[in-house]
């Protein structure tokens, strides 16, 4: 997802240079919507079949939709080829953490929490070679090999995979609920496009959107009903009786709305009020990266060794929110060395939050429904992400454009002078509000996690007395 961000001026020059740019957002669109509506599927299938069979039609899915990407010759085919890509993108997702749970015995599912350590550390890895190799490929090779670079590798762990890769047999039934995964991708991609266009394309007042969030509210209802009386539905509603679950699922979605609302407009605050070169702006990454990844590492080591492991997510919520709300207080003459920091301290507190937070999931979650569990945490954070990007997408311009009197963002780079100064002020401004948001919401998150660390507690000393 990350390696697309840097192809984006070349890919629309290529393509389509009059209309390209006005349609780039659904190169990003295109790919979440379709990883996102499949992922309820994806737990099902995992606990009919296996998640080896799963994982592996997922890679194979990416890769030809990889494939089709590179030789796409419109913007209308890529953004086709984007959702196919999407479609394993969201096995990709969720099917790897049910892989690596599945290799512990159900003895072994409470301790050291190792895999979500590894999940932490690879998130903040791909975060920060992303986008530098997307613009080396893009500058040496051409933008078609972003998407070409994935074929080699994707058919390495197809092998791989095929070869090495031994499970449990599975157990589950093989029903499959059709209709629930159906009004599941109904409910979210209308929930996302309701976001996407709502005080952009569409006035929030408007017969579409609001005909579009009456179809979106209906799905919803439908998809209750069906997972209440389906004989096997994609997501129970019985995880939800689950405390530890049911508070998991809500921190994800929290966490997935304030982390990718701030990744993007941290990269928007450095292009356009510090003036910082795209590629460039890319590598201020890494010390988020870095952050997630130590700290992850970290959190994998301490459990192991039997520190409590309740105790990180909760510094990992309260060291996001105080990055944030640093964030929040940045304006144009901020130290960039004192921006690098607060996106360090970001990363330590996310690092702490993701890969712990599945952990937590899969421990609780019935064993012959760890495959939904596992998909439904990655489905609410994928569906965060997206909401996130796109309602602080729409506060950014409505700050920007109640202090600039309607003035599109687009305009910046066109004046000079005091009005380009006064521009970048109010530009900043409205950052910082997106960024103080965010810390809200990373702040509604702590709450809900010192809640999850009480269930744990009360779940670990019932244990106890029972045994």
């Amino acid at each position: 997802m990350n390696i697309v961000s840097a192809a984006a001026v070349p890919i629309v020059r290529d393509l389509d240079p009059v209309h390209g740019v006005d349609r780039l957002p659904w190169l990003v669109s295109a790919f979440a919507l379709a990883a996102t509506a499949l992922l309820p599927l994806y737990g099902r299938l995992c606990d009919a079949y296996g998640a080896k069979r799963v994982l592996l039609g997922a890679v194979g899915t990416f890769l030809l939709g990889s494939a089709l990407c590179g030789a796409a010759g419109s913007m209308d085919q890529l953004i086709a080829f984007r959702a196919v890509q999407g479609i394993g993108g969201g096995g990709l997702m969720s099917v790897t953490m049910v892989v690596i749970a599945q290799f512990k015995g159900p003895e072994e599912r409470g301790g050291g929490g190792r895999g979500g350590a590894v999940g932490g550390i690879v998130a903040g890895l791909g975060m920060a070679v992303g986008p530098l190799i997307g613009a080396l490929l893009t500058d040496h090779l051409g933008w078609r090999w972003i998407f070409y670079v994935n074929l080699p590798l994707g058919l390495l762990v197809l092998v791989g995979v095929a070869l090495v890769v031994k499970l449990p047999p599975t157990g589950g039934s093989r029903g499959l609920d059709f209709a629930g995964a159906a009004l599941a991708a109904a409910f979210s991609v209308g929930l996302l496009l309701v976001t996407e266009w709502g005080g952009k394309d569409y006035a929030w007042t408007s017969p579409v959107i609001l005909g579009l969030a009456a179809a979106t509210l209906g799905a919803f209802g439908l998809f209750l009903w069906r997972q209440a009386t389906a004989a096997e539905p994609v997501l129970p509603l019985s995880l939800f009786r689950i405390r530890e679950v049911r508070l998991g699922f809500a921190v994800q979605g929290l966490v997935g709305v304030g982390m990718v609302g701030s990744i993007i407009h941290v990269m928007l605050y450095l292009q356009v009020a510090r003036d910082v070169a795209p590629t460039l702006a890319s590598l201020y990454l890494i010390p988020m990266a870095a952050g997630m990844a130590g700290s992850g590492a970290l959190v994998g080591w301490l459990t192991g060794r039997g520190h409590p492991a309740s105790t990180f997510p909760v510094l990992g919520a309260g060291c996001a929110t105080v990055a944030l709300a640093l964030l929040g207080l940045s304006g144009p003459d901020t130290g960039l060395w004192a921006v690098l920091a607060e996106l360090a301290l970001l990363g330590c507190g996310l690092g702490q939050l993701i890969g712990r937070l599945v952990t937590v999931v899969q421990e609780v979650a019935p064993r012959h429904q760890l495959g939904v569990a596992t998909a439904g945490i990655r489905f609410f954070q994928s569906l965060g992400s997206a909401l996130g990007a796109a309602l602080f997408g729409t506060v950014l311009s409505r700050v920007f454009g109640a202090g600039e009197h309607g003035r599109p963002l687009g305009a910046i780079r066109t004046l000079t002078g005091a009005a380009h100064e006064h521009a970048v002020r109010s530009f900043t401004d409205a950052v910082d509000v997106v960024f103080l948001s965010a810390g809200g919401v990373l702040a509604l998150a702590f709450l809900c996690v010192l809640r999850l660390r009480s269930a744990e507690r009360a779940s670990a000393v019932g244990g106890t007395s029972a045994a």
